[in-house]
């Protein structure tokens, strides 16, 4: 079974919860991309990896041409009907179906590192993009600054161990990595910084529901019950219960900008 098949099933699971509990928390990330591009009815912009398209729609509101792809039906569906009358296609990041020098940007928010041959992916980026075109890549920072990693930890213990190199949220997370690869495919990094998206749940319902949308939790139904999973979540959650039905998590990203 392929990235696309094994990702795309995973990341399908609970587009909604995903849509309304987990994406919005990547407004952060999203604006100040969209402060660094200040993209113009000119530009094209291929989001690949969209999710349930939050970013698309806002890159559509500046007028750019905004086309998206991800490898999860479930989540392409949501986009579809935030974005009505916009290209959102089932496809592989490592084996997109456009021209050479299609974009002025492709962006990957929490996607590239799910490829299973991120410099394959990456080289496809490049490949679609114009002549000084720019790559957008916003990963999870290291594991140790994200209180998230803690629930996802917790996920995991449900879990057998995964074989080496099986992409995950952190698969790119390590000092350098990111700089070093964008490197050997001959790119200019022009800007890095981190980028704070705090996670608000308004309940421990909302809580659970945000991760049971994540491929870990699809991953753990496959191995133990959907209550044990959710009931996982909510004992991981505890530490970060603030005040009333409130709970807080911390979280830090990265984003790169490339110009090929």
């Amino acid at each position: 079974m392929s990235t696309k098949q094994i990702q795309g099933q995973l990341w399908s699971i609970a587009p909604q919860y995903w849509s309304n509990n987990f994406e919005p928390y990547f407004l952060p990330l999203y604006k100040k991309t969209l402060e660094q591009l200040n993209l113009t009815e000119e530009d094209s912009l291929l989001d690949a990896g969209c999710g349930s398209g939050m970013f698309s729609h806002m890159a559509i509101g500046t007028g750019a041409h905004v086309t998206g792809m991800d490898a999860a039906s479930g989540l392409l569906t949501v986009a579809r009907e935030r974005n009505p009358g916009y290209n959102f296609l089932e496809e592989d990041l490592e084996a997109m179906p456009f021209t050479n020098e299609a974009f002025d940007y492709v962006t990957g928010f929490n996607s590239f590192q799910y490829a299973g041959n991120f410099s394959a992916a990456l080289a496809e980026a490049k490949r679609v993009l114009k002549p000084d075109g720019r790559l957008v890549l916003a990963i999870w920072d290291k594991p140790e600054y994200s209180e998230a990693t803690n629930i996802l930890k917790a996920i995991g213990t449900l879990l057998p161990p995964p074989p080496a190199g099986t992409p995950g949220p952190f698969a790119l997370s390590e000092d350098g990595k990111i700089e070093s690869i964008i490197q050997s495919q001959d790119m200019k990094l022009l800007y890095a910084t981190k980028v704070s998206c705090p996670f608000l749940y308004h309940s421990l319902g909302d809580a659970v529901n945000s991760f049971m949308s994540t491929g870990p939790a699809a991953i753990a139904m496959n191995h133990v019950p959907k209550k044990q999973v959710e009931q996982t979540i909510a004992t991981a959650m505890q530490p970060y219960h603030v005040t009333e039905d409130f709970y807080h998590l911390q979280n830090s990203f990265l984003l790169f900008i490339a110009e090929k």
